[in-house]
């Protein structure tokens, strides 16, 4: 299974600072939103419970802010939850977790590591500041719906009461997620809570969307929309519920107002071609799809469809070629590599095999992935192991 890797770096107040100013787009029109096409939201739809401590992380979080240890409270505190001593929380995209199920849990994806350390955090007395950072989008895929996925990180400051004009070494630092060959050297940009707020909610919409749950879907990305009103994604998630609920007018509207917050963004433009084509409306549906490839002629997971094509026609040196690319764009999404492996096993190739399960395990952001690969891994073990026996 995949594992984070905790980044710790020293930052100097001035960086801080760094950002740029944006236009804002006209606000949504009211008519975006069909409310009483979706019923009532479910009471934890809310942001309430997304920073919420309860008593035990409170009681944990002021015995780490009194410790007696002579270092920063940054240092303690990142110790105290990523260490594998103490509470040791794993990395796990099942879900999108609010703080309180995070620690609960010990597990979470990034977004829900960053939530409940910045909770921690400022129940500790520290200040809290968080970062996009500037980096290709990562895709995953459940059935037949694609989710690209950004980075966010946090600087975690100390104690908000001391006088911050007098800058101390280490006053300052960055908590990451990802290993640091990924972002080392990648440009940062300062966020508010409100946009970690409406990503966390576009988060919980598309999961549901994903268990076909389209009312909670709706509510999670209506909130998100709310939480801050320029955040792109949730109106593309928002499409795309109105999309699955058989309201293609709607759908569109939220798209096109997408384009006003992104105007080149392929997959708003891509989600539009569905949507016009699903209209009727196919003279306009070819004009976007054709802008679309001069803009990304080889689309994520382009490859790789190719080689389920390539798999189905039992051409699977063709498969493996096909997959191979698609790792090389991805060398760390799970399924790429487990089907690189099938593709190597049918041509007998059982080392490319065997390395590339083991690497879709290592990959693998869930519990049941793992397990699923673990097992397919000592299959082929054993197979090779046989194989070995009769040769000799």
């Amino acid at each position: 299974m995949k594992r984070f890797t905790a980044l710790l770096l020293s930052l100097t107040a001035s960086l801080l600072l760094a950002g740029c100013a944006t236009v804002a787009p006209p606000p949504p029109s009211a008519q975006l939103f069909q409310d009483e096409l979706f019923g009532q939201p479910d009471p934890d739809i809310n942001a309430g419970q997304i920073f919420a401590l309860t008593d035990e992380m409170k009681k944990y979080a002021q015995t780490l802010a009194h410790s007696r240890a002579r270092r920063e409270p940054q240092l303690i505190l990142f110790d105290a939850l990523y260490k594998r001593d103490q509470l040791k929380l794993e990395y796990d995209a099942t879900m999108t977790r609010n703080a309180a199920q995070t620690f609960e849990a010990r597990r979470g994806n990034c977004l829900s590591l960053v939530v409940m350390t910045a909770a921690m955090a400022r129940e500790m007395d520290m200040s809290v500041q968080y970062q996009a950072v500037t980096t290709e989008e990562t895709w995953s895929r459940t059935g037949n719906l694609y989710f690209a996925s950004g980075h966010v990180n946090l600087v975690l400051g100390k104690s908000r009461m001391k006088d911050t004009h007098n800058v101390e070494p280490n006053q300052f630092m960055v908590v990451d997620f990802e290993p640091p060959a990924e972002t080392r050297n990648l440009v940062t940009v300062p966020i508010p809570e409100q946009r970690i707020v409406a990503m966390f909610m576009n988060n919980r919409a598309a999961e549901s969307l994903a268990r076909k749950e389209l009312q909670r879907a709706y509510w999670w990305a209506r909130k998100a929309t709310q939480a801050d009103p320029t955040f792109f994604s949730s109106y593309n998630t928002l499409a795309i519920v109105y999309q699955h609920h058989g309201n293609l007018p709607q759908a569109e509207a939220a798209l096109r107002y997408a384009q006003q917050l992104q105007p080149n963004n392929t997959i708003a433009m891509f989600n539009l071609v569905q949507v016009l084509d699903n209209m009727g409306r196919t003279l306009e549906a070819a004009a976007i799809r054709e802008e679309l490839a001069r803009l990304e002629p080889y689309p994520p997971f382009h490859y790789f469809n190719l080689g389920q094509k390539a798999m189905k026609e039992g051409d699977y040196k063709k498969a493996r070629h096909l997959f191979a690319r698609e790792v090389d764009r991805a060398p760390y999404y799970h399924e790429f590599h487990f089907w690189l492996a099938v593709a190597s096993y049918y041509l007998g190739d059982m080392k490319t095999a065997d390395k590339h399960m083991k690497l879709a395990m290592d990959n693998s952001t869930t519990r049941s992935d793992h397990d699923l690969y673990a097992a397919k891994l000592d299959r082929l073990k054993f197979q090779e192991r046989q194989r070995n026996a009769y040769s000799n």
